[in-house]
């Protein structure tokens, strides 16, 4: 079993795509832990705002199986990769740290993933993990949330 931390997201129809994700990894992954819903401005480009999440999950799949898995969810809800790289999106689940992981895996897979430096990465894991250290700075979520540059990024609770 490995431990898994998880940003979920999205801005196109976010409430339902987001509620049946959760769904989805509580069903897969009993135990699983989801923190708070964020609502935050996008991110690298001009869009709608996304309602963003995080998860901590204890995967029986490795770093590779949970990453297709999501890819996997990710397109059952009509994700599209044909567009730009930063673009709306229904679904965006992203594997952010898995273990004490390093690696630069085939495609995106990049552990730990780079986006966990933005608050609406960093801010729910710090959340429900403050504990888990990151692998590359030694520094536990918690610290790095503390330290973020982006601690003062609007984020506004949402229920789902």
């Amino acid at each position: 079993m490995g431990r898994a931390c998880l940003s979920l997201g999205g801005n196109l129809e976010p409430e339902r795509h987001l509620r049946a994700a959760i769904a989805a990894l509580e069903a897969r992954f009993p135990g699983a832990l989801v923190s708070r819903i964020y609502r935050a401005r996008a991110v690298g480009f001009d869009g709608a705002d996304f309602l963003n999440a995080a998860a901590v999950i204890d995967s029986d799949l490795d770093a590779y199986a949970l990453d297709a898995w999501l890819h996997a969810l990710e397109d059952a809800h009509g994700r599209d990769r044909s567009g730009p790289r930063f673009g709306d999106r229904t679904l965006d689940l992203d594997l952010v740290l898995y273990d004490d992981l390093v690696l630069d895996g085939p495609g995106h897979l990049r552990l730990p993933r780079p986006e966990l430096r933005h608050a609406f990465v960093l801010r729910p894991l710090a959340e429900i993990a403050p504990e888990i250290v990151e692998p590359l700075s030694r520094r536990t979520l918690a610290e790095l949330w503390a330290g973020s540059p982006e601690r003062d990024t609007p984020m506004t609770p949402v229920a789902l």
